[in-house]
């Protein structure tokens, strides 16, 4: 076998190391972003007061990247579409929806539910013919998703239960899986991740400012202190980084290891809500992270066999 079959097979059995490396880190900022919306309405903070301003930020610093780097965001009908959709559903409807419920759930709940896409992802992906069946990531999808069931059953028979807001926040989910899905589908030629990714924050951005004009309705921070801000500007960097991973994720990883950032971001995000935001461990904790951590081993490893088995068959 020549060097260069060598070198080529070494790169596609370690393609995998990209997007697993993305989705660990994306996840985790997914995770510490839920618990910092509880922290910024404790001190007054409205959800969409803190998501605009953050959302506006995380824009600012993905435009400026990609000024430096000379790859802006590309202006034709097809990516301002592209922004427009994918900003509403992936980012001002799905998180304006899980914020709003944090204070009623718990950022614990919302935590664990956004590990909900998966399933619904996978599904969409083999309807449209964007996935091929593979049992083991099938397997992988089931196990995250049963996690989250046996989390979310036990939510819905506390006594102190708001059912109106417990299924409120099961639509951030929903819309998040949409997001998968539309993004791969219309992703624009040509375009870089960095490019698409404060494309679509600005989108973000003008949504929530407009939702910001009606009644009832604010934008305003809290003033006299420096706190508000602070986790603002910090939200804002870690929305920046989030939704970058989310686009190189995309790119290297299709929509169902995408998925999975939800079942990462509650792994990182539960235990950071019940030891420093103070918030009691949700009914089934152990069995239901455990089934997660499951899933997110098996559709890697599906992935994984993926890339290799082709590779295999050409030697």
């Amino acid at each position: 076998m020549s060097e260069s079959t060598n070198n080529n097979s070494f790169y596609k059995r370690h393609t995998w190391l990209v997007p697993l490396t993305c989705l660990l880190a994306g996840g985790a900022l997914i995770g510490i972003s839920t618990n910092l919306a509880k922290a910024a309405g404790q001190i007054g903070l409205s959800p969409l007061a803190f998501l605009f301003w953050s959302i506006t930020g995380a824009a600012f610093l993905l435009s400026a990247v990609a000024i430096l780097r000379n790859d802006l965001p590309p202006l034709t009908v097809r990516s301002l579409e592209y922004y427009s959709v994918a900003a509403l559903v992936s980012v001002a409807g799905s998180n304006l929806i899980l914020f709003s419920a944090i204070p009623q759930v718990g950022a614990g709940f919302v935590a664990l539910i956004i590990a909900l896409p998966p399933l619904l992802t996978y599904l969409g992906a083999l309807f449209m013919r964007m996935e091929t069946f593979n049992v083991v990531r099938a397997m992988g999808v089931v196990a995250a998703l049963s996690g989250v069931g046996v989390l979310a059953i036990r939510k819905f028979s506390a006594p102190d239960a708001s059912i109106f807001w417990i299924l409120l926040a099961l639509c951030g989910p929903v819309l998040l899986a949409i997001g998968n899905i539309y993004r791969t589908l219309r992703w624009p030629n040509a375009a870089s991740p960095s490019s698409l990714a404060p494309g679509m924050l600005i989108a973000a951005a003008i949504f929530l400012g407009v939702v910001g004009t009606l009644p009832n309705f604010s934008l305003a921070v809290p003033t006299g202190a420096l706190l508000p801000i602070g986790l603002i500007v910090l939200q804002a960097f870690i929305f920046a980084g989030q939704f970058l991973l989310l686009f190189l994720l995309q790119k290297t990883g299709g929509p169902v290891l995408l998925s999975l950032l939800g079942s990462v971001g509650a792994i990182v995000g539960v235990p950071v809500a019940i030891f420093l935001q103070g918030e009691s461990p949700p009914e089934g904790l152990f069995l239901g992270a455990s089934l997660i951590a499951l899933g997110i081993v098996l559709v890697t490893w599906g992935g994984v066999k993926m890339i290799v088995i082709p590779d295999n068959t050409h030697q």
